[in-house]
């Protein structure tokens, strides 16, 4: 019996609703982003259909979660992938409508070269779920600060409920950090881990925890890939005997980046990385330049000791270095 094609359907997701396409067929639907609404719609489903939509945050989860309970494919894509797909096409217009259907025929065309999403550990979700937020917290923070203690400064007469909500924050941003250490305690292999990771310099608590779950959750193939997926990797812009300027991917998460800029920015004060960092600077690097092909570095590192379990040996690659 000659099998059935699959389905390549194409999800737009909002808060509300979700706006679905099929790939090959005119038209789109709207379903509501409830529990009940997404499992009666899944039900009408081939068992051979393959799903797809940009990450939202935590719009995104209940579809992905009900649609890995029905034993369907769901891929979660990369938005700057799938808007500049839209733009080859040639789209004169961004409705939910077309949004869906670009992403119908993006997943229609590259399924073959895409990973289908898979439900990460409970601990691991919630882990990434409060780095998420105390990312947040902690960019809000900086931003009243400047905005406060700027050129403008507040009057005296705030100085007491300023420092009363500075203290508020710290004091939440350090909830939060207990709160990952007790969730990554209550898997042993997970705490070693990152315990392991942290043994490499710059690389903290916050930047340990982002690195497990990150790792745990993935199965990169090597190093080059967990530098691509993060979106350090430089991106070539050559033609002919013309050499463009190198610019980064920006492809993975910006909270990745961010992170490893800133264990980047730590381990350039180090003895282990200072020498490889003013190298980076004598041959004509900018300092951002600079940090940003430590924090690759560091990525590199970060991925032998969690596939070799062995601890960072600074002796031994400032021997390798010298």
């Amino acid at each position: 019996m000659k099998e059935s094609l699959p389905v390549f359907v194409g999800i737009d997701v909002s808060k509300a609703e979700l706006v679905v396409a099929t790939a090959g067929q005119p038209g789109s639907q709207c379903i509501a982003n409830d529990n009940a609404s997404i499992a009666q719609w899944l039900n009408t489903l081939p068992a051979n259909a393959a799903l797809a939509m940009e990450s939202t945050g935590r719009y995104h989860q209940q579809v992905l979660t009900l649609a890995l309970a029905a034993g369907l494919r769901a891929y979660v894509l990369n938005a700057r992938d799938v808007y500049f797909y839209a733009k080859g096409l040639g789209s004169r217009a961004k409705t939910d409508a077309l949004d869906a259907q670009v992403i119908a025929r993006y997943l229609a065309e590259h399924h073959a070269s895409l990973h289908p999403w898979q439900a990460p550990p409970a601990v691991i979700e919630q882990v990434q779920r409060l780095l998420g937020q105390r990312s947040v917290v902690a960019t809000k923070r900086a931003a009243l600060r400047e905005c406060l203690q700027g050129e403008h400064t507040a009057p005296a007469a705030l100085a007491e409920p300023l420092q009363a909500l500075e203290d508020a924050f710290a004091d939440l941003l350090r909830g939060m950090e207990r709160r990952i250490t007790q969730l990554l305690e209550t898997a042993p292999e997970l705490s070693q881990r990152r315990a392991l990771l942290q043994s490499i310099v710059g690389v903290g608590p916050q930047t340990s925890a982002l690195l497990v779950g990150l790792l745990a959750r993935l199965p990169f193939a090597s190093a080059d890939a967990l530098v691509a997926y993060s979106g350090l990797d430089p991106r070539a812009s050559d033609s002919g005997k013309s050499r463009g300027r190198r610019r980064l991917s920006k492809r993975g998460p910006p909270l990745i980046r961010r992170q490893m800029f800133l264990a980047a920015m730590s381990a350039s004060h180090t003895k282990t990385f200072k020498g490889m960092y003013q190298k980076l600077r004598d041959r004509g690097l900018a300092s951002t330049e600079a940090l940003v092909v430590l924090a690759r570095k560091l990525l590199r590192i970060a991925f032998a000791v969690w596939k070799t379990q062995m601890p960072f040996d600074a002796s031994r690659f400032l021997a390798n270095t010298a």
